[in-house]
């Protein structure tokens, strides 16, 4: 009796996968509950930051989850191959990782609409010999990542232009690999988009462009081929085309792809040379401020790292001091004893940041809020409330710092200060200081993602499908 039943529910498993298999993608997804993007850990798409999850690419497909009324789940893939064999197999519903469009990939996968481009770029370090053409990239070492589009790239143009180039194609690699690689001398140039060097160069400024390696290239999703003929590809085409009409796309591209020309690359080397080294030792002691006040510790990094240069001795002209750079009359009002003691200085600025920002009119929202905050700890209250009057009175937005730093350098112009309740203040200087900090802040946040990136596997597991893994292990 007991096999007739087990005969019976291993036919009705069948069934109801058979059914599952005939479902459309899109009814799949529904039923499921789920929507699955498969991508890669990085700065430029996917990963675990303060506030939980983020990324270009999983701000993008969270929104199309939500449109469709399910949850996102995100499978990360160590390289490109993997990534593409996940899709292969079924195991994805989007592949999604800043992946340009190609003829190889169009021809095996379905592709969407594209909702980005992005410039194949050969990078190399300042200070060595500039390549300006493929052939000066004879005889040096050029690295790329494995099964990415730049090695189909390298095949054709090698192919047309018989230049003979020394490729290395590094497995289970991401940008930021390739261009660490530059940056110690073990290549001589690299190949990676343009997207992704704007974002990689932060953390290593000493690299720069040598050449544009073709012409731009359209960034799509791709889905597994048996999605070709359903509605699911239809769903998503439309989604994108919205999402790029409304600007939804040109924000994201300014939130993660952004960079302030102001600072110059000297700057950028200074900080990331003083980040690997003078950082860790106050770090530990900037995290438990940071959590007693509710901050993200890289932003108080960022601003102790502007007023100090995390020196607790640092003294300025005009008196304030420590590593938070407390006047005495502030540091008497918070209590600081001993301004020149780190952990004093750190608990009471980060405090005074924490009430200024909780001072400012509510209907002052974020990201303007902690903008403002910083604005106000640099040249007071009162400043920048003459500044957002003036703004006002100048057909701004007194709620939106863009708006305001327009206008805080008119406070140095007697033409508008003398008609403000507190007259003459470096409002230049204000805007610089703030800028300054939300690029610090950019550096130590692609820092702290870089960090808590899970390693490439060292074996083959990874690759196989999900139902597989794991009995390895079983049979040791």
């Amino acid at each position: 009796m007991r096999r007739v039943l087990l005969i019976v529910l291993v036919g009705l498993l069948g069934f109801l996968a058979a059914c599952t298999d005939r479902m459309a993608p899109l009814e799949q997804i529904r039923d499921r509950g789920s929507l699955r993007l498969i991508t890669r850990n990085g700065p430029a798409t996917y990963y675990l930051g303060r506030g939980g999850e983020r990324g270009f690419e999983y701000d993008l497909a969270a929104a199309l989850a939500a449109e469709l009324e399910v949850e996102l789940e995100v499978e990360e893939a160590f390289s490109v191959g993997e990534l593409f064999a996940a899709l292969e197999r079924g195991e994805a519903d989007i592949a999604g990782a800043g992946l340009s469009l190609t003829a190889a990939r169009a021809r095996r996968y379905v592709a969407s609409v594209p909702y980005d481009r992005q410039q194949p770029r050969v990078i190399y370090k300042v200070g060595t010999a500039r390549p300006q053409t493929l052939a000066d990239l004879a005889g040096r070492r050029l690295a790329v990542i494995a099964g990415s589009s730049h090695e189909e790239l390298l095949e054709q143009l090698q192919q047309d232009s018989n230049v003979v180039l020394e490729r290395e194609s590094v497995p289970n690699s991401d940008t930021f690999d390739l261009l660490r690689r530059v940056s110690d001398g073990r290549v001589d140039a690299a190949i990676v988009d343009s997207r992704d060097f704007r974002l990689q160069q932060k953390l290593l400024p000493g690299l720069t462009v040598a050449f544009d390696l073709g012409p731009e290239r359209d960034v799509v999703w791709y889905l597994p081929p048996r999605s070709a003929d359903s509605r699911l590809l239809s769903r998503i085409n439309d989604f994108l085309n919205r999402q790029r009409a409304s600007g939804r796309i040109a924000e994201l591209r300014e939130l993660y792809f952004s960079e302030d020309e102001s600072i110059s690359r000297v700057d950028t080397q200074t900080f990331v040379r003083n980040m690997r080294s003078d950082l860790k030792e106050y770090q530990q002691l900037i995290e438990i401020v940071a959590r007693e006040e509710n901050l993200p510790w890289e932003l108080l990094a960022a601003i102790s790292y502007q007023e100090s240069h995390w020196d607790p001795t640092a003294t300025s002209r005009t008196g304030v001091r420590g590593l938070m750079m407390l006047t005495s009359a502030t540091a008497r009002d918070l209590g600081v004893e001993d301004r020149t003691d780190p952990t004093e200085s750190m608990r009471g600025g980060a405090r005074y940041f924490r009430e200024l920002r909780e001072r400012l009119p509510d209907d002052i929202l974020e990201p303007d809020r902690t903008l403002f905050a910083l604005a106000a700890y640099n040249i007071g209250r009162g400043h920048l409330e003459d500044a957002r009057i003036l703004t006002e009175r100048r057909g701004g937005d007194p709620h939106l710092w863009e708006d305001v730093m327009e206008t805080l350098p008119l406070l140095e112009n007697p033409r508008h200060y003398e008609n403000l309740r507190y007259g003459y203040a470096r409002g230049l200087e204000t805007v610089r200081y703030v800028q300054n900090i939300r690029h610090y802040y950019e550096i130590l946040r692609l820092q702290s993602a870089r960090d808590q990136a899970p390693e490439a596997p060292r074996d083959l597991e990874p690759l196989l499908p999900s139902a597989l893994r794991g009995l390895r292990l079983l049979a040791l």
